[in-house]
């Protein structure tokens, strides 16, 4: 196995402890010796790879954007024809993958920005760009807003552990908010 391949396998052995960690004891157990215990990698190993902890975090981060552009992607490329709303329809659908998908990735976000808050930074700006991109294919741009900040209220309270509502009861919402038709407003003539 060549040198490129095997840092390859270390990095992704070290994130997937990572997350691990994250998912299973919280944040603020993640440390450099817990990720190397897990990973089976030697701490000299791990810190080849990354320096502290707070690149490891980053690299979370990195990961998670990594998986929901590719998610988000996708799925925009099979509504963009059929939806008039594509990109709110797409930002509804990654909260609901958000929600859905491993616990540990979506743990991953709010462990990097519990340790450094100045990473929201960077989401501020991506957001800013979605507000765009939403408002300019709306019909209605503040149904739109109201729309996705629903969505990402349903994802907030699920990854704090503060939605009472079930599995079935969260999907059923979500399912509501992607559906346009239930969110056209009447001409007033």
């Amino acid at each position: 196995m060549d040198n490129t391949t095997r840092s390859e396998r270390s990095r992704n052995a070290i994130i997937q402890a990572a997350l691990a960690i994250i998912a299973r004891d919280g944040p603020r157990r993640l440390t450099l010796d817990a990720i190397a215990r897990e990973s089976g990698i030697s701490k000299g190993g791990l810190m080849h790879q990354f320096r502290s902890k707070e690149a490891v975090l980053k690299a979370l981060l990195e990961y998670q954007t990594e998986y929901f552009e590719k998610f988000s992607q996708d799925y925009m490329a099979q509504v963009s024809a059929a939806s008039p709303e594509a990109h709110l329809a797409t930002q509804i659908a990654v909260a609901r993958e958000a929600v859905t998908t491993q616990q540990s990735v979506a743990f991953a976000i709010l462990g990097a920005i519990s340790e450094e808050p100045g990473l929201l930074s960077a989401f501020k700006e991506i957001d800013a760009k979605k507000i765009a991109a939403i408002k300019a294919e709306a019909a209605d741009p503040e149904l739109a807003m109201l729309r996705w900040y629903a969505a990402k209220g349903l994802l907030l309270n699920a990854l704090f552990g503060l939605c009472p509502l079930s599995d079935e009861e969260r999907q059923r919402l979500f399912e509501r908010l992607l559906d346009s038709k239930q969110w056209l407003i009447p001409r007033k003539d």
